[in-house]
């Protein structure tokens, strides 16, 4: 399955104290089963001194393979553990799709 891939490539880069990795699919005008939509919540002791940029352009890089050939959409989440405690722990909902027929 994509998403335990992605969860793997993620723990092993980043030794999130937090990792979400949440398949959205369903959300969007696509075939019943696919794995094409994911939001991703990760906190890591890497990401601090970051910017959010750099923080999504690393995790760009660690599913590069993934992105160009089986991701249509990632949404990412990517805190430091100071900030995933102001966040009380919770990231944004995901809006619904508005494309297709959903």
């Amino acid at each position: 399955m994509l998403q335990e891939v992605i969860e793997t490539k993620l723990r092993e880069a980043f030794s999130p104290l937090e990792l979400k990795v949440i398949n959205e699919s369903f959300m969007h005008n696509v075939p019943v089963g696919s794995e094409s939509h994911f939001k991703v919540v990760i906190v890591s002791e890497k990401f601090e001194g970051q910017r959010l940029i750099g923080r999504h352009r690393q995790v760009n890089q660690v599913l590069a393979d993934e992105l160009a050939n089986h991701i249509h959409a990632l949404s990412m989440h990517t805190y430091t553990a100071s900030e995933w405690k102001e966040q009380n722990q919770l990231a944004p909902d995901s809006p619904m799709c508005l494309g297709g027929s959903k």
